[in-house]
């Protein structure tokens, strides 16, 4: 089993939900982030004053899936999260040792 843990722009979550549903994944976390890369933040202007803006809002992804699916389901993060600009996002894909569903005590795929 691997994770996929995806930083993407907040407005993509949709599209990249419904890419993710289509390959055949049925549950992902998502959490709301702050963060730079790149980019760096930027300036905005707020009553005349212009104040650095250092953490962008983003969206944190997470799933556990089987090994077979992994390549399919970071092609679809990639498609529906990119725009081409810079701070599109980064997908890291980790190994899990165990997955264990609580309520029955199911493991390993049969858990996820």
């Amino acid at each position: 089993m691997k994770k996929i843990e995806a930083i993407i722009k907040p407005f993509k979550l949709d599209e990249v939900k419904d890419a993710l549903h289509e390959v055949g994944l049925q549950g992902i976390t998502v959490t709301e982030a702050k963060g730079f890369g790149r980019q760096k933040g930027h300036t905005e202007l707020y009553r005349g004053a212009e104040y650095v803006v250092d953490f962008l809002p983003k969206v944190k992804i997470e799933l556990v899936l089987d090994d077979g699916l992994v390549e399919r389901a970071i092609e679809a993060i990639m498609q529906a999260a990119r725009t081409g600009r810079i701070g599109d996002g980064k997908i890291f894909v980790t190994e899990v040792e165990e997955a264990i569903r609580i309520r029955t005590g199911e493991r390993g795929t049969d858990a996820v």
